[in-house]
């Protein structure tokens, strides 16, 4: 149990000579930054240092996983990348604080998810856990740490609300910029440059690490080393996923899936939405003897059929649950939906929630969860002043409170030698190595693209996950996008809709499902990556080598008479994004015709063709209803399986070569299903691309680490285009 004692206690003050004197606590009102106390930074791991002052309540870390020392070890040392005398802390009754160098170049980056642009400079980020709403910093997950573009990141190690001002904020006595004349001068920012990022929670301290590298890329491997790598989803988990309507019954699933099975759709989930349940909102968590009279026939007859079941849930207890007598002591002072809230971080309550999943849900079958509302607007979640059991702070709690999620059903399949895939709608600090992915109720098509390359920056994964059109084109525009995610799923739970629920693309829908299917080798190989060397499997272009973020100013004219603070717009692009090592993903929406695709340094060629797109540069082309544009950089080696056919274990593969460039790429498998490739039993196949005599590529393959899961034959294809 953990308690906080209240240090400071609000002192009203009456006069104004006292005021200064007493509720400053000792404290100077216009502290500078001299007085200010230096931060002592501790090395922990190469290239990763730590300070604190103060002291914490909750820790997220503790929700984390363990750091994969040895990987970061291979990354190498890296020195502190700024002045360690200018970073400062500040304690003052109500707040801790920090401030830390940014020079004036800097580009930031990160701060969890968001759906709009990539850069936060000369921004203030309120980081709240909260349905997306417009308010920066108030999202799904506002994790607290950034990257800059000189190779560092830094994280606030807080359960607190962090409020964040990149660049934002002057200090007196700090480098400030010419002061302009507004009346006389030109270009008067309404936001003068600062020289600092100030860092700031209600409490009574923190910690703060920082992470080098020599390339962002390489300070986000760290950061998610630092919290166990990244996940390897099971196989299945990188399928189709299909959600029901919420009133569906045993009978409309098997239904469903018939449909399925006749137009020739692939489908390995079957998402069960509200109705699965005999109360919800708030929930029981038992199932619905009406609609599902025996759940274990029923999921055991999907799992014959290579399917697997996916429950909904909110976690705000029903009193008719079978789980409520044992869990209600337990559970906070305010209701969810008229549901009662259990406090998690009471090992307790954890034991009679997994109990009672075990008992009725995993013992027959289940193969995850989609965990809602763990994001809610503050109309719907219990207020700050709210109570637990455990005597922990009511905002911390909320802030943790998805991780708390994670960590208990990652542990709980993990027992079973089993892994999962899972759906949630909050995250926070060390999500990495947690099997789940967020969602959220926002859907704006190019916000969601943008959300899926923020995600990479905080180590999240996103699914862009499909609902409804208002049109065929916007149907297979959306598919396109979702397909080229960590998660692709259709989320009928609301409008009932069907992959062909517009004949007129039915066929572009299969195909593009066909072929995310068939690039499995490749994906699941980028998701090794991540496990191993905490690659994001799909990443930012600032995390690209070789990128030029090709950012521009529009805007911000001064008129005295229609808007005296008029700013420059950023405009940056966020429409593109990496896939695994070598792939360049760049969605459409609808109504585009043609497109702009700003490719890195180096050779980039046509996916579906193989012919070349450009260098360095910033190409125009035309859109192709029946496919997303796809790149390829010089060199890459894409393994795709020839063949859907899952019950063949020996799939043979055809490996495609693009470019002139020799390369080497590591084939990553195995079972799909369990953790036993922690214990070594996976296999590694070298895929190398070479060149003959007379010029001519062609590719060979050597088996470094043999497993039962290997693949078949190797047909290998020189993606060449006549010169």
């Amino acid at each position: 149990m953990n308690t906080k004692s209240k240090k400071h206690l609000f002192k009203p003050c009456f006069l104004l000579p006292i005021l200064i004197l007493i509720c400053s606590n000792g404290l100077a009102q216009n502290t500078l930054i001299s007085e200010m106390e230096e931060l002592k930074w501790e090395k922990v791991m190469p290239g990763i240092w730590k300070a604190s002052f103060g002291k914490m309540g909750l820790n997220p870390m503790d929700y984390a996983n363990e750091p994969k020392v040895d990987a970061i070890k291979a990354l190498g040392d890296a020195p502190f990348p700024f002045a360690q005398d200018a970073s400062r802390s500040l304690l003052t009754p109500n707040r801790a604080s920090v401030r830390l160098p940014l020079r004036e170049t800097e580009q930031i980056y990160g701060l969890g998810l968001e759906f709009e642009g990539i850069n936060r400079r000369s921004e203030v980020y309120s980081l709240k856990v909260d349905h997306y709403g417009g308010i920066k910093g108030y999202t799904h997950a506002p994790v607290p740490f950034y990257i800059s573009s000189e190779g560092y990141g830094v994280l606030i190690n807080s359960s607190k609300r962090v409020k964040v001002h990149v660049g934002v904020g002057n200090r007196k006595d700090s480098a400030l910029p010419e002061r302009i004349n507004r009346t006389t001068g030109k270009n008067w920012p309404a936001r003068p440059l600062s020289d600092a990022i100030e860092a700031s929670v209600e409490g009574d301290g923190m910690e703060i690490y920082v992470f080098a590298g020599s390339t962002t890329l390489e300070v986000v491997q760290r950061y998610n080393l630092f919290f166990g790598g990244g996940v390897i989803p099971p196989k299945w988990g990188l399928g189709f996923w299909h959600r029901m309507h919420t009133a569906s019954s045993d009978a409309d699933v098997l239904k469903e899936i018939k449909d399925f099975e006749d137009k020739g759709f692939p489908l390995d989930v079957i998402g069960l939405e509200p109705g699965w349940q005999s109360f919800a909102y708030p929930c029981s968590f038992d199932w619905d003897s009406t609609r599902f009279p025996n759940p274990e026939n029923f999921v055991q007859t999907l799992n014959q059929k290579g399917i697997k079941v996916n429950l909904w849930e909110n976690p705000y207890v029903a009193p008719v649950s079978t789980m409520y007598k044992d869990i209600s002591p337990f559970t906070g002072s305010h209701t969810v939906w008229l549901g009662e809230v259990p406090d998690y971080t009471i090992p307790e309550a954890q034991q009679v929630l997994l109990k009672h999943h075990q008992k009725n849900h995993l013992s027959i079958g289940v193969s995850g969860y989609k965990f809602d509302e763990v994001d809610g607007y503050d109309v719907w979640l219990w207020p700050d002043h709210a109570t637990f059991p455990s005597g922990n702070d009511a905002v911390e709690i909320r802030q943790l409170y998805g991780m708390m999620l994670m960590d208990m059903f990652d542990r709980q399949f993990k027992e079973q030698n089993q892994r999962t895939y899972n759906l949630i709608r909050s995250a926070y600090i060390g999500a990495s190595n947690h099997n789940f992915v967020l969602y959220s109720d926002h859907y704006d098509h190019e916000g969601y693209v943008t959300a899926l390359a923020n995600s990479s920056l905080s180590g999240l994964l996103w699914t862009p996950e499909i609902r409804s059109a208002d049109s065929a084109e916007e149907w297979i525009r959306r598919f396109q996008t979702v397909s080229f995610s960590p998660l692709m799923m259709l989320n009928a739970w609301s409008s009932g809709k069907k992959p062909w629920s517009f004949p007129e693309v039915t066929d572009l829908v299969r195909n593009t499902i066909e072929l995310r299917m068939k690039l499995l080798p490749y994906l699941y190989t980028a998701f090794y990556e991540y496990n191993q060397k905490g690659i994001p499997p799909f990443r930012a272009m600032v995390l690209e080598s070789g990128y030029d973020t090709q950012e521009t100013l529009a805007g911000g004219e001064l008129d005295d008479a229609k808007n005296p603070y008029a700013e420059q717009k950023r405009l940056e692009v966020t429409d593109q994004y990496m896939m695994g090592l070598s792939i360049l993903v760049a969605p459409v929406f609808t109504g585009q015709k043609e497109r702009t695709v700003v490719l890195p340094e180096g050779n980039w060629f046509d996916f579906y063709t193989g012919e070349y797109a450009g260098n360095g540069e910033t190409i125009t082309i035309k859109t192709k209803l029946e496919e997303i544009p796809l790149f390829v950089k010089d060199g890459g080696i894409i393994p795709m399986l020839s063949s859907l056919d899952k019950d063949n274990p020996d799939q043979p593969l055809e490996v495609r070569l693009y470019g002139s460039k020799e390369n080497a790429y590591l084939l990553y498998n195995d079972d799909g299903v369990s953790y036993d490739y922690e214990r070594g039993e996976f296999s590694l196949i070298e895929l190398k691309s070479t060149r003959d005599r007379e010029g001519q590529l062609s590719g060979i393959s050597k088996t470094l680490k043999s497993h039962k899961s290997s693949y078949g034959t190797i047909v290998w294809r020189w993606m060449k285009v006549p010169q």
